[in-house]
């Protein structure tokens, strides 16, 4: 019972459930929290005087700031001593004649400093509602679809003749009664979210939550009392502006409508499609399209109304509005910032750039089809634009060291226009230099601080200097230095009078225009 920290993920599920019109009891039920942590952040919710537009804008670093989530409250003894005795009372009392006054003078005798019995029974009560929650399902317009897949699979034929078994995605608006059904090629959380997201679009509007059975996909891991979501599911309910509130494990009651959906499916569309052989998934799709549209139009029995007329009347209108842009699923991975200042996307085997104070920090990537995102803690750190080449690196100058930004400005035509600028004897001496390395690279800082001679000595002396070290054969920074420093450059240099013969292999200034 001791405090925990809330993830951005459910505190805002909390908010919206507020904005919904539920109370703290009904919120205690479906996420779980106890209703002090409850009223604790919407008071604080309150107090911010934003608005729910304002609030969902904000991301989850600006959150976890305003809401305090990790700075936890450490309990005191008294409620750790009554926190070890909760299991064994809360065992007492489910036998006949056991009250909670007496559990409390039990309390009392081992603690005599203990809580008053308002307080106790407050606790008491407290571990009893998070122990045995409380669902009641109320079909109200507009607020839960529930989804599941077909235990029963439909087929497809491939080019050997061979039947390949295809699973079947079943929604229904707990209102209304419209179903949606769907062919997928698994239970992946990538099919169950497009096919989620097609059942959304299908009725042009989105429930206040999501009730999935605990499927692997949807949920985590299942539980009686908090169920984990899957990450990606929950990612894609909060793009959409909605809940998920998963079936309770064992409570077939939760989850009767959708089970009862699919034995209609088995009946209406299952019975209609079983003769037929279908080669690809679309024109299977496009078949339960046909049966789906006969069995929503199809009149309820005793009624004198179908689910199709029922949703345009009572559903469609309370729906909550489509997001304009399609989910796109995130995948995610956790690394380490290398000692330059990257990233490596193993999947693609890219490396991204990050600024360089997080060296040595752990991160999160997230990255779909075009972007990819990474976040230290809750705060996006960087973006980048996906890239597929293999060993490359993807750099922006802004995440670099100040002393190393410079460096993806050099080039060998900066350093030759930066000579042109003095004297055609620099951009030769220049020239000489940047061919004495195999690669050009390994002669920039020489190149780089014989040019700041320049505003050191003086034009005329760094001429003079490129001219002895030019008749000397010697091309290095170092020689440049001496010279100036015993000023040679003042003497008359010696002069060969052997002309070097032309080559093809002697590269010209001409070579690094």
């Amino acid at each position: 019972m001791s405090n925990k920290p809330i993830t951005m993920q459910k505190l805002r599920q909390v908010i919206r459930l507020h904005g919904q019109g539920k109370g703290t009891k009904s919120i205690n039920r479906i996420v779980g929290l106890s209703r002090t942590t409850i009223k604790k952040y919407l008071h604080i919710f309150h107090a911010s005087t934003l608005t729910s537009e304002q609030f969902f804008k904000m991301n989850d670093n600006e959150l976890s700031l305003m809401f305090q989530v990790h700075k936890q409250q450490e309990p005191s003894q008294k409620q750790l001593n009554l926190e070890a005795m909760l299991p064994e009372l809360c065992k007492q009392l489910k036998r006949k004649g056991v009250t909670r006054e007496q559990l409390h003078k039990q309390y009392i005798e081992k603690h005599p400093d203990g809580y008053k019995i308002s307080t106790f029974c407050s606790y008491l009560q407290l571990y009893l509602g998070q122990s045995h929650p409380v669902m009641h399902i109320e079909h109200k317009a507009g607020e839960k679809m529930y989804i599941d897949f077909a235990g029963d699979k439909l087929y497809l034929t491939d080019n050997e003749g061979e039947r390949v078994p295809i699973e079947v995605f079943v929604a229904i608006l707990g209102c209304s009664q419209l179903t949606y059904v769907e062919a997928v090629c698994s239970q992946k959380k990538e099919d169950l979210i497009h096919a989620c997201e097609n059942a959304l679009h299908y009725y042009g509007g989105v429930p206040r939550a999501i009730v999935p059975d605990n499927m692997r996909s949807a949920v985590t891991k299942g539980s009686k009392y908090e169920a984990i979501i899957n990450l990606d599911f929950a990612n894609f309910a909060e793009h959409y502006g909605t809940t998920v509130i998963p079936a309770r494990a064992y409570k077939p009651r939760d989850k009767s409508l959708v089970e009862g959906a699919v034995k209609l499916v088995y009946k209406n569309i299952y019975t209609k499609l079983e003769r037929r052989v279908f080669y690809d998934i679309e024109s299977l799709n496009a078949a339960i399209r046909t049966e789906l549209e006969l069995h929503n139009n199809t009149y309820f029995s005793g009624r004198n109304y179908s689910r199709r007329q029922q949703f345009e009347d009572i559903e469609r209108e309370v729906l909550c509005k489509l997001n304009p842009f399609r989910y796109q699923i995130k995948e995610q991975a956790i690394v380490t910032v290398m000692k330059n200042g990257y990233v490596r996307l193993s999947k693609d085997i890219h490396y991204y750039s990050v600024p360089y104070q997080y060296i040595g920090r752990k991160v999160k990537i997230l990255y779909a089809g075009f972007d990819v995102e990474i976040y230290y803690q809750y705060e996006m750190i960087a973006k980048h634009k996906r890239q597929m080449a293999r060993y490359q690196y993807t750099t922006d100058p802004k995440h670099l060291a100040s002393q190393h930004q410079f460096l993806t400005e050099w080039s060998p035509d900066v350093f030759l226009k930066r000579a042109a600028e003095i004297h055609e004897d620099v951009v030769l001496y220049i020239t000489k230099v940047l061919e004495t390395k195999q690669f050009p690279e390994q002669a920039y800082k020489s190149c780089s601080g014989i040019l700041n001679f320049a505003r050191r000595v003086g034009y005329d002396r760094l001429i003079d200097a490129c001219r002895w070290a030019e008749s000397y054969g010697q091309y290095s920074y170092r020689a440049i230095e001496e010279i100036l420093q015993k000023h040679l450059d003042k003497l008359q240099p010696h002069v060969d009078e052997n002309e070097i013969p032309f080559h093809n292999n002697i590269r010209g200034k001409e070579y690094y225009k």
